[in-house]
């Protein structure tokens, strides 16, 4: 008779966020086959399981999460790969082309073969948005067009001519759209059943961009999230810091500020001669944690900083006009980094974060610097 199978291994106990985010520290570090070769978009599957970064190579790749390995690299030379994201299954992609045409591409990641092209916009996509309910997904462009997909059809199922749409998000719920303009400084909330009406609510971010980021009013918007609580809007910026919002009425709750100063990545939308000299794209270098709590992102050229929305900055008064105004955020934490974070990402399962640049480097708590 055969021996019974082992158990199988315990499960690892799970960990508040709250109890660990501060012992994260770099533990795996990825190196491109090119040493030149650097990171523009991070993304997870559903489940946690897998990270797709898109490369400026003209490349896809694909790591385990849990095992810490990269699993396969897949080329798109002929059109370029930018914006890479998971669908809700594991094994298609979609993602934006980067020369050639402006086309967004479905792709299989078994065999490396085309499900479908999304062909609408004119010019360069500037964000993928996938919603968290379904196979509807939002992509914006350059061509100042916002378009509404459904991955099972090729044509649009709506669009939305705005000025300088740059930057979109789902909800949780998948009930909101947000589509963000740094030229309008404004962000427009929408009812993703009724896309085609006027937005139910716009947040004015003017007069907290002349406080906050006067050298770069109206431009230099990088990343656009919704939190999972519903609560906040995470506007982050390629400037001196990043606008947390109210989701409700859009009054600022904090205004991350990071000592060290941007990573270097360029803004969609951005045209200046220091933008064509660099070249390299990003989908911005700050994210939200899964609990809504935490700001997360690159500091300066050696650094992850971790800034604390609970750890609410006081009112001051502007010296200018008197009006009252929030102080900075300072980060609760500074994490040593081997380089720039010019790229990060939280898993929505593991307490695992995720930065890139030229190499991409796996963060996770530190047992042995936790604080009891």
């Amino acid at each position: 008779m055969a021996a019974p199978p082992p158990p199988p291994p315990p499960r690892e106990p799970t960990a508040r966020l709250a109890d660990v985010i501060s012992s994260y520290r770099p533990t795996k570090l990825f190196r491109p086959s090119k040493p030149d070769t650097s990171t523009t978009s991070l993304d997870f599957d559903d489940q946690g399981e897998l990270l797709l970064t898109a490369c400026d190579d003209e490349s896809l790749q694909l790591y385990n999460c849990r095992e810490g390995k990269h699993v396969k690299t897949l080329f798109s030379k002929k059109y370029g790969a930018h914006l890479a994201r998971f669908t809700h299954h594991q094994q298609s992609v979609l993602y934006a082309s980067t020369k050639g045409d402006d086309t967004i591409r479905y792709l299989s990641t078994h065999d490396n073969q085309y499900l479908r092209y999304f062909r609408a916009h004119t010019a360069r996509v500037t964000s993928l948005s996938l919603s968290p309910a379904n196979d509807t997904f939002l992509s914006s462009s350059l061509d100042n067009t916002v378009q509404l997909w459904s991955l099972n059809t090729p044509n649009p199922t709506g669009k939305l001519e705005l000025h300088a749409p740059y930057l979109t998000a789902f909800d949780a719920s998948a009930t909101v759209m947000a589509i963000a303009s740094p030229t309008t400084s404004s962000i427009l909330l929408y009812d993703v059943r009724q896309y085609d009406k006027a937005p139910f609510a716009t947040f004015d971010t003017l007069e907290l961009e002349k406080t906050y980021t006067p050298s770069s009013v109206g431009r230099g918007w990088t990343t656009l999230e919704m939190a999972n609580d519903g609560k906040s809007i995470l506007l982050g910026t390629s400037g001196a810091g990043h606008f947390l919002l109210d989701a409700f009425d859009g009054h600022l709750k904090a205004f991350c500020v990071r000592p060290k100063g941007p990573t270097g990545r360029i803004a969609p939308g951005t045209s200046s001669p220091e933008a064509e000299k660099s070249g390299i794209a990003g989908q911005g270098d700050v994210c939200l944690s899964p609990d809504g709590r935490y700001v997360v992102g690159g500091g300066g050229q050696d650094s992850l900083c971790i800034w604390d929305a609970l750890a609410a900055p006081t009112t001051t008064s502007d010296p200018a006009n008197g009006a009252a105004v929030k102080k900075p955020l300072h980060p609760q934490w500074e994490l040593e980094a081997k380089g720039p974070a010019a790229v990060v990402a939280f898993n929505p399962r593991l307490n695992l974060c995720v930065s890139a640049d030229r190499e991409v480097v796996f963060w996770v708590p530190d047992r042995n610097a936790m604080v009891e």
